[in-house]
């Protein structure tokens, strides 16, 4: 469908919505289907000790870190929720329907860490309190720049949980099952995200404009967490890093949102599509000396 005005777009985002509420009911699941309840024992019985870990350090904090970056769903609610009020139907319409697919993810990996014990559930209490007390807050002003936000996160989710799926398969099948159920879901709200933005940029592409500012400053929202640059050199171990984010997350949007064709007509549209092609090939040159290093 070629969009040519705002009544296009608006049909356009509904149609993507209707398409992606029909795909959620055809992927409706319980992560009790998934848990290794078999592995289950007493925690007053058998108190928790780091002995009886079964998985490798690097792995555990990936888990654990995507399990507390799911967590703050009540927060990112209520950001997306204001941020898209008074804007389409369909849109402030996904956000409730992402948030009931997104609230399974966390409860899923600490029930798997708990479970399987590897993770002090003290411990782990403690830092879940601490980000949600923390909370999460966004420098994001604009529904648009939203949209790209969370087309960069959830792409970058998806890749996470598949490259972490993929290492797990090493240490427990069952691991491997849960996180790549969890990708699914991640993948679908991408497509939305993504499709969604990319329609924006067809009927106006000067709105590549709010497209720089969040590429140039994005962070994932597990960024509140105070030792979340410690964490990232763990997770990077396990698959997912600066190079994964550039080559699996950046440059397929780029592709995506066809930034390399794209013709706005404004100097600051001109200059932001300049700058976010120069930007990413900055960090592809920063990767590529890093890897040598190593």
């Amino acid at each position: 469908m070629k969009i040519k005005n705002q009544r296009d777009l608006e049909n356009k985002i509904m149609d993507l919505y209707l398409r992606h509420q029909n795909q959620s009911e055809s992927m409706k699941w319980n992560f009790y289907e998934y848990m290794p309840w078999e592995k289950g024992q007493s925690f007053t019985k058998l108190p928790y000790d780091s002995s009886q870990n079964t998985l490798p350090k690097e792995l555990i904090v990936a888990i654990e870190t995507s399990m507390l970056t799911e967590l703050n769903l009540p927060w990112y609610t209520t950001f997306l929720t204001k941020m898209f009020t008074g804007t389409l139907e369909p849109l402030q319409n996904f956000v409730r329907t992402w948030v009931s697919e997104e609230d399974q993810h966390a409860s899923a990996l600490e029930t798997y860490l708990i479970l399987t014990r590897n993770a002090d559930p003290n411990e782990l209490t403690k830092v879940k309190k601490e980000i949600m007390t923390t909370g999460w807050d966004s420098i994001l002003s604009d529904p648009f720049a939203s949209m790209v936000y969370t087309s960069l996160q959830e792409l970058g989710t998806v890749v996470f949980y598949r490259n972490i799926a993929k290492y797990a398969e090493n240490y427990d099948l069952d691991l491997t099952k849960i996180l790549l159920r969890i990708a699914k879901d991640e993948s679908s709200h991408y497509v939305f995200y993504n499709q969604v933005v990319d329609a924006h940029l067809e009927l106006n592409p000067d709105l590549i404009t709010h497209v720089w500012p969040v590429i140039r400053n994005f962070k994932m929202p597990g960024g509140s967490l105070k030792d979340f640059d410690e964490r990232m050199k763990a997770i990077q171990k396990v698959g997912y890093g600066s190079e994964e984010y550039v080559n699996q997350v950046l440059d397929v949007l780029i592709k995506r949102w066809k930034i390399t064709k794209l013709e706005p007509k404004t100097l600051e549209g001109k200059k932001a599509k300049e700058n976010i092609l120069k930007y990413v090939e900055k960090l592809k040159r920063i990767n590529a000396k890093l890897k040598k290093r190593n």
